[in-house]
């Protein structure tokens, strides 16, 4: 995955709350069981008109926001059903950070493990920057906008694997040689777990 530092972009604004995982991608779009193909269904309930035609009133169809980077949403952004498609499209379309109130958590967790960063902040701060060029810098913890600075909060673990680019298995793959002691180690003490 491509590791996520410092990000600068417009926060394309969506402020709904409660924007489900069937409203990211609805089912009839996930045509693939893989992470590539998805982009174009993308919010297709409200990207498109009849015959798959842009809507020209879906914020993500507008020319200031086209290609967005970043969402600025409410609260329980991704709710819904766990499907880690929604996520794939997100990533697919470009997009990098999803900022809101809160996130769903098994969306959160999908986020992270797919580069996406879930960025809470309160409501107050989300719809004062929707729409506006925002900074991001994860190893600091803070989001800039004009002249306001917000810190935010994330695990350790999350933000290590955004910073270095690692999903699930890249982050076992670091303990390795950890997990290789450990093994030789439970191997010599309890050899018949090993017959």
């Amino acid at each position: 995955m491509t590791p996520f530092t410092t990000l600068s972009a417009i926060a394309a604004p969506m402020m709904f709350d409660n924007i489900d995982t069937d409203a990211i991608i609805p089912s009839r779009e996930m045509k693939s069981t893989g992470r590539t193909g998805l982009a174009e269904g993308l919010f297709a309930g409200w990207r498109y008109v009849e015959g798959r035609v842009p809507n020209p009133d879906f914020v993500l169809n507008r020319p200031e926001y086209a290609g967005a980077r970043i969402i600025a949403g409410g609260a329980n952004f991704g709710c819904g059903s766990s499907r880690e498609h929604a996520v794939w499209a997100l990533a697919e379309y470009g997009v990098r950070c999803i900022i809101a109130p809160g996130f769903a958590p098994i969306f959160a967790a999908n986020c992270i493990r797919n580069g996406l960063l879930p960025l809470v902040l309160p409501r107050e701060a989300v719809e004062s920057i929707a729409g506006r060029e925002v900074y991001i810098n994860l190893a600091a913890q803070t989001l800039t906008c004009g002249d306001e600075t917000y810190s935010f909060p994330i695990e350790a673990e999350a933000k290590d694997m955004l910073l270095e680019g690692l999903d699930a298995i890249d982050l076992t793959l670091k303990s390795r040689t950890a997990i290789a002691a450990w093994t030789h180690a439970d191997r010599t003490a309890r050899p018949w777990i090993y017959l």
